[in-house]
């Protein structure tokens, strides 16, 4: 098996120029299809030569002949003299027969130089193939117009498989039968539907050669740019006969409109000063507007490296008597496609049936022996598999234990579906006898492959046997991180599939966090109620979000992921760009978008029809026929399990025939069990169950049920495509699956039967009979559909099926097979891994940090340069500035939050606990930073006036701005009492607040657990506590009411903090913490007389201050690129992408050009600062470190440091500083600060010396260091 076509390397192929002869026919019309393509009649007759091709060599057209390769780059051909232009052309080819691993490539006919271009497609765009970019095509410009019309462009299309020519398109391409031998002409488009410098579009279908008169030709119009006033003026009086090459052969800067620049003109030096503002949307700066690059379309090439991990790796071992190995693919698996892409594949090998059971057979373990893993290495490594050697019995704790018995019911929305230990009571001796002929197995063969690791009953939680499952499923991924961290390559794609593997993303992204990682399970996933009883939800939910992509089979499945994030997680999804230009269903979790994939997997007919065509498998159909000869055939396959409703179905078919009698003897239901040992008590229980009703069944309507279990290994895909092509009519009626290609396979099987020849054995077969709650439902939409519970249904089903027209049924078949046919193995994998790739992540690995610990660890995706903030640097600036502003958020960065937990905010919005009130400490630390004139100091909080008043209103010089700054208190020296508020918006009419209040009243009556919270200027509806879903669709509702009621009103209606449980806030227009950090910046000179701003430390906590730190770090940086301007440094790399641009040109007249702006969050998560701290004790540290350079320069201003006594030395030359009170003797001993001498000091020499103050004690001493500008660790 492999997958359909997957492009190879790109090879740019840019100009395709043709031999010019000269011709006598001459083509008459062109019938162009499209309407938007130019309808060219008489045209102005032009000098022309009629461009042919020579035919290619009889020998290029053999299998045995490849073209060649194309070159990296050609060289673009001049056009030709006699040229009127060059035109750029597209080909499309529309191709739905191309075989697997087949691609196909243009090839100009009679090329001798063998080039060809590559056709690509995407999973969007198949089954059209483009290639990537136009191919010029050199027009002619003769007089003679018989010669124009017959200029020609003439190619063929190639198919190639695995980079190999293969063969040329063939009718047979096109459908309808045709002889496959036979090769297509060559296609032929007149140049005369092409005008110079215009976009066309060639679209055709392989294997359908069009005539001249069916053409599908468009005209893409292309809006002409110019350089210069000169270009255009030069483009006016040439016309159209402007050249493609002399455009694009050089690349100069262009002149902006209105500048000659000429060579006469002085040249004027640029002014250095900050940037103008940055355009709004309704009006674009062209200065600013940068070109956005075309979204390049996502392909799958050669060089592209894929690891493949699942639990058991897709190949069958076997072992000789005499201890040799030997491997073959296991065709069955959706994972043994083949493809020319450098695939790994790392799994457990699983062989004899092994499951990690420990004993049985003649070895000790059923796995691999430790003395001879080697030998199955070496035979896998031509298979590209690398095998993850676990302990015998720690995988089967994780299999048997955890994932069949705690997960899979789970998964399949049954809690409590291997809880019951009772069994079948009977009261009859045919029930009794059935019981014990149902009992063949022995007790050590039963404890063999059940291992009682499920503890029998309800599932109770982390403790005992649950937790060491659950140790035992986290070991068992660590194994495989191990190997995948071994075989990974930079820029691999690493798939994983199954719920084995759910939290290897969290172990891989610790260790690869670049790594594109996808992870696809095939089991359906539960809603949030049945996903929440686990005590591991949330590890398991982060770990599949450590991906960057998660699949499932259905929406349904995807549905219920996604819900399970919102309610456990509190996390939203949403339509997000990609890499392609399109948008993606994703999850946005911490920075990060995790795109969730929903495709169902598909079977291969060609290798069904392979093994249906195989002599044994028609043998073994012709067995089944004769042996029910003239009766119709129900089959089922299914595992002996509760989950596959075999019971029910028994019981449907147990209505049909009381209800029908005349039907018994007419049909017969061939059920296959196959063994699920793994299931323990379950499977006894429902193969007890299942043959007690066959034998009831049977008692009554002899011959009608024939069952029979084997295991797993004896129902192999040949095995099951005989079955399922001597049935009539299929049965897949299980109360919860995932995965079940069984309809799939049916229908392959019996396609012929839409086919005059299949029609003519009489058969009335290719129906399904399908369970609403198997995943195949949703795409096989011609079966017929029952509800399992219910058993009329499923009685009905029968009739239908038996008494159906052949219309319908011809019709329903047909229906089935659109999918089966359309939708294959590889199309899925292609699809999958296109979407893989086209995940948006950033190759650099310091883009992406970690956070949490063990299995709460989660991948954060932010700025590259997103670091902790270096507090050396901050006091470094800090020191040399003269003029600082220091802007702090209240809770949750110089105070603990109150708004930690629903609970918490909900006491204190009631009144019911009292608020966080500042320590001692952090009340001194802020007296002494607003003590030093050269600061200005301000705590922005979304508190009321009266909560900051009382706990920060005693602290002289502080400014206080509440309700995110609707109300600010300028800094002032007085102290106690009340202070002085202003407004940053007018005050105004305040009515809108009681119809406010009324609308939410009636919200919250309807939406419990939300609430309202007021304060004196604006109003909020929250609904954290409410339900997530509803709570989010009612706050839209009433945002939506809000809008429509008060929009007469200077107002701001916001939905947020989605992410904590999600509010609605009614406050007035224009207040926020950005807008009042400018306003304090442009009174700063009313607040000090230190100049400019030099300095300033910006720090908040959520995303009530991101504003706040979007702005301030935007003044920073216009500071910082007016002083790289002046340096002639390279421009600053742009911002995120996540920061809001806003014109903060107003500041520039109040900041310096040396402004050293630092901007932090407290906590590591995505945010518009530059950098963060990690939590509030970081805050104080930082805080009261800025406090030791402002005591160091103040307190200590009157001593002298060794530092100051150096420099004090080298000004005075040879002056001696004596200590204070120094009594000099005669001949006492002083040193040489000039040579390190001791000399001999006369009393001359002290009566000379000017007494200098130093410091007397070690504490005065330590105090007046001071550090220079290039030491580090100043503080820590």
């Amino acid at each position: 098996m492999s997958w359909r076509s997957l492009p190879s390397p790109c090879y740019e192929t840019t100009a395709i120029k043709a031999t010019i002869t000269t011709t006598t026919t001459a083509t008459t019309t062109t019938r162009i299809v499209q309407p938007d393509v130019i309808r060219r009649g008489n045209e102005k007759q032009r000098k022309a030569t009629t461009i042919t091709t020579t035919h290619a060599n009889k020998t290029n057209r053999t299998n045995n002949h490849p073209l060649k390769r194309p070159r990296e780059s050609m060289s673009h051909h001049p056009p030709e003299e006699n040229s009127r232009g060059i035109a750029r052309v597209t080909f499309r080819v529309r191709c739905e027969t191309l075989g697997h691993g087949e691609m196909v490539y243009l090839v100009r006919e009679g090329d001798a130089s063998g080039f060809r271009i590559p056709l690509y497609t995407t999973s969007k765009t198949y089954p059209w193939h483009t290639t990537r970019t136009p191919l010029p095509l050199s027009l002619t410009d003769n007089d003679d117009d018989d010669t124009h019309a017959s200029a020609t462009y003439r190619y063929r299309y190639a198919i190639y498989r695995c980079g190999t020519f293969h063969r040329w398109e063939t009718p047979s391409d096109g459908g309808g039968g045709q002889d496959h031998a036979q090769e297509s002409p060559p296609r032929i488009v007149p140049l005369r539907l092409f005008d110079p410098d215009e976009l066309y579009i060639v679209n055709d279908t392989l294997g359908i050669v069009p005539t001249d008169h069916h053409l599908d030709v468009d005209h893409v119009k292309v809006k002409k740019t110019f350089s210069s006033v000169a270009s255009l003026a030069r483009k006016s009086s040439t016309g159209s006969a402007v050249s493609l090459y002399a455009s694009s052969s050089s690349n100069h800067s262009r002149t902006p409109l209105g500048s000659s620049g000429g060579a006469g003109e002085p040249s004027t030096k640029k002014k250095v000063g900050f940037a103008p503002p940055p355009s709004s949307p309704s009006h674009p700066n062209p200065h600013h507007t940068k070109p956005t690059p075309p979204k390049q379309a996502v392909h799958l090439t050669s060089s592209d490296g894929l690891i493949v991990v699942s639990a058991f790796l897709p190949v069958h071992l076997t072992r000789s008597d005499d201890g040799e190995w030997t491997a073959d693919w296991d065709y069955e698996a959706l994972l043994s496609m083949q493809t020319h892409l450098r695939v790994t594949r790392i799994g457990t090998v699983k062989w004899r049936g092994w499951h990690g059971n420990v004993g049985g057979g003649k070895s000790d373990e059923s796995g691999v022996p430790l003395e001879e893993r080697y030998k199955v290495e070496a035979v896998l490594r031509p298979f590209h598999c690398v095998p993850v050697w676990v302990p015998t019995s720690l995988f089967g704790e994780m299999y048997n234990g955890f994932c069949k018995g705690v997960l899979w019911p789970i998964l399949h929305n049954v809690s409590n579906v291997y809880s019951s230990s009772t069994r079948i009571h009977t009261e009859s001796k045919h029930n009794h006898d059935a019981t014990k002929q149902a009992e063949p197995y022995d007790d050590s063969e039963y404890a063999e492959y059940s291992m009682d690791d499920v503890a029998q009953g309800p599932i109770h939680g982390d403790g005992g046997r649950e937790a060491e499952l659950w140790a035992s499923f986290t070991a068992v991924n660590r194994y495989f991180t191990d190997v995948i961290i071994q075989c990974f390559n930079e820029g691999d794609l690493i798939w994983i599939h199954g719920f084995h593997l759910m939290i290897l993303p969290s172990f891989l992204t610790r260790r690869i966090s670049m790594a594109k990682i996808g992870i696809f399970l095939h089991t359906p996933f539960p809603s949030s109620e049945i996903f929440r009883t686990l005590w591991c939800r949330e590890d398991l939910l982060r770990g599949m979000l450590n991906a960057d992509q998660v699949g499932f089979h259905l929406f349904e499945y995807a549905r219920h992921f996604l819900t399970c994030c919102r309610r456990l997680l509190g996390l939203n999804h949403g339509m997000f760009p990609d890499s392609s230009g399109g948008y993606n269903l994703a999850i946005d979790t911490n920075g990060r978008h995790v795109s969730v994939t929903s495709i169902h997997a598909g079977v291969e007919p060609p290798v069904l029809n392979q093994v249906l065509n195989h002599s044994s498998t028609m043998d073994r159909v012709h067995s089944i026929r004769n042996q029910f000869q003239g009766k119709v055939i129900f089959a089922a396959i299914d595992r002996l399990e509760s989950l596959k409703g075999i019971p029910l179905k028994l019981l449907g078919l147990e209505r049909f025939l009381q209800r029908c009698p005349e039907w018994a003897g007419k049909i017969v239901v061939v059920q296959v069990g196959i063994s699920a040992f793994e299931r323990g008590e379950d499977y006894t229980k429902t193969r007890n169950e299942v043959l007690f009703m066959v034998e009831n069944i049977n008692n009554r309507w002899p011959g009608t049920v024939q069952f029979q279990e084997c295991a797993e290994s004896e129902m192999r895909l040949q095995q099951r495509m005989a079955l399922l092509r001597a049935a009539d009519i299929v049965m897949v009626t299980p109360i919860r699956d995932g995965l079940n290609l069984i309809p799939l396979e049916f229908t392959v099987a019996h396609l012929d039967a839409l086919s005059e020849h299949g029609r003519k054995d009489g058969r009335k077969r290719g129906l399904c009979i399908l369970s609403e709650f198997s995943s195949c439902t949703r795409v096989m939409r011609g079966a017929l559909h029952v509800n399992p519970w219910k058993i009329s249904e499923i009685a009905t089903a029968f009739f239908q099926a038996l008494t159906m027209s052949e219309d319908e049924r011809m019709r329903r078949i047909s229906i089935a097979s659109e999918f089966v046919t359309r939708v294959t193995t590889q199309r899925w994998a292609l699809a999958v891994m296109l979407d893989l790739k086209g995940v948006q992540k950033n190759e650099d690995a310091r883009k992406y940090a970690g956070a949490g610990l063990g299995l709460g660890f989660r991948l954060l995706g932010m700025d590259s340069k997103f670091n902790s903030l270096d507090a050396n640097s901050v006091a470094r600036a800090y020191r040399s500035a003269k003029s600082r502003l220091i802007l702090l958020d209240y809770g949750g960065t110089i105070l603990t939050n109150d708004n930690s937990d629903a609970l918490t905010r909900f006491q204190f919005v009631k009144k019911a606990r009292a608020p966080s009130v500042p320590t001692e400490g952090l009340i001194a630390t802020l007296k002494e930073l607003c003590a030093d004139k050269r600061n200005i100091v301000f705590v922005i909080s979304g508190k009321e006036r009266h909560s900051l008043t009382k706990t920060l209103c005693h602290i002289p010089n502080l400014g206080l701005a509440a309700e995110h700054g609707m109300f600010v208190s300028w800094p002032t020296p007085k102290i106690g009492g009340k202070r002085r508020w202003e407004t940053l918006v007018p005050d105004q009419d305040r009515s809108w607040r009681s119809i406010a209040i009324a609308i939410m009243e009636v919200y919250t009556s309807r939406t419990h657990g939300s609430y309202i919270e007021e304060t004196e200027m604006k109003v909020l509806w929250q609904y954290r506590d409410a339900d997530p879903e509803f709570g989010y669709l009612q706050s839209r509702e009433l945002e939506d009411h809000l809008s429509n009621v008060l929009r007469g009103f200077e107002l701001d209606i916001l939905h947020g903090g989605v992410e904590e449980g999600g509010y609605v806030e009614v406050r007035p227009k224009g207040v926020n913490k950005g807008v009042v950090s400018m306003h304090i910046v442009k009174h700063l000179d009313k607040m000090t007389d230190k100049g400019k701003l030099e300095f300033a430390l910006v720090i908040g906590d959520d995303h009530c201050d991101e504003p706040m730190l979007s702005v301030m770090r935007q003044i920073g940086r216009r500071a910082m690129e007016v002083r790289i301007a002046k340096k002639g440094g390279p421009p600053l790399a742009p911002l995120p992408a996540t920061i809001a641009q806003v014109d903060v040109s107003a500041c520039d007249d109040y900041i310096s050009t040396n402004l050293q702006c630092f901007t932090s969050t407290v906590g590591k998560k995505p945010s518009a600062a530059a950098n963060y701290v990690n939590d509030v004790d970081d805050v104080h540290e930082l805080l009261e470190s800025l406090v030791k350079v402002t005591t160091r320069e103040t307190v200590h201003s009157g001593f002298y440091s060794v530092v100051d006594l150096k420099s004090m030395a080298d000004k005075a030359g040879n002056q001696v500083l004596l200590p204070i009170n120094f009594e000099p003797t005669e001949n006492s001993l002083i040193r040489s600060y000039s040579a390190g001498e001791l000399k001999v000091a006369h009393q001359d020499d002290f009566n000379k010396a000017t007494p200098v103050k130093v410091s007397t004690n070690l504490s005065e001493f330590l105090g007046t260091i001071e550090q220079e500008e290039d030491e580090d660790d100043i503080f820590f």
